[in-house]
């Protein structure tokens, strides 16, 4: 091989070489403008997804906001009932308590009534002998109280009995024995 030879297919290497370099940059070049093109396209795609996001989210914050305030007219509604419910408790259970009171004095200021409330204070307290300061018997409900003390406590059956003797006669007969007649026991 000469020496002609030898340059001749260097040079022809070297324009191959050439030839490959240049199609390379050509192709690199290429490549760099289809990733630039790719990278805007998905930068793009990026901020439309973003913007979609953002409307979305305050499409949820305004929904939030609605029902929030919904919430918070519906508490406001409820607890305006409830006062309302409150107050008509309250008046009610005041019209029953002065009604209660009204029928207490009646009760307690009625002869005949004696007959109940001495009744019941002699079942449940009669061994203090209260139901005989009811009924007007100081002697004997100071009796019934050194009785029951004296009996560590068996006298309080007399209280028990009174009481059910009250309780069984007529208002009548209760009065005419117990008020009018003065009887002290049984």
């Amino acid at each position: 091989m000469s020496e002609e030879n030898k340059e001749d297919i260097f040079d022809d290497f070297e324009d191959k070489s050439k030839s490959a370099a240049d199609k390379a940059k050509e192709k690199a070049s290429q490549m760099k403008d289809e990733a630039k093109e790719a990278f805007e396209g998905a930068k793009e795609k990026a901020s439309d997804m973003a913007g979609e996001a953002k409307d979305a989210a305050k499409g949820f914050t305004d929904e939030a906001k609605d029902a929030f305030e919904g919430a918070k007219e519906k508490a406001s509604d409820m607890a305006g009932e409830a006062k309302d419910a409150a107050k008509d408790f309250s008046e009610d259970a005041k019209e029953t308590m002065n009604d209660m009171k009204e029928n207490w004095n009646e009760a307690t200021n009625n002869g005949e009534n004696k007959k109940l409330v001495a009744g019941i204070l002699a079942i449940l307290i009669g061994s203090l002998g209260i139901h005989k300061f009811v009924l007007g018997y100081t002697k004997e409900g100071i009796i019934q109280i050194i009785l029951t003390f004296v009996t560590c406590g068996f006298g309080s059956i007399i209280g028990l009995i009174e009481g059910i003797i009250y309780l069984t006669k007529s208002d009548e007969e209760f009065y005419q024995t117990y008020q009018v007649g003065k009887r002290g026991w049984f």
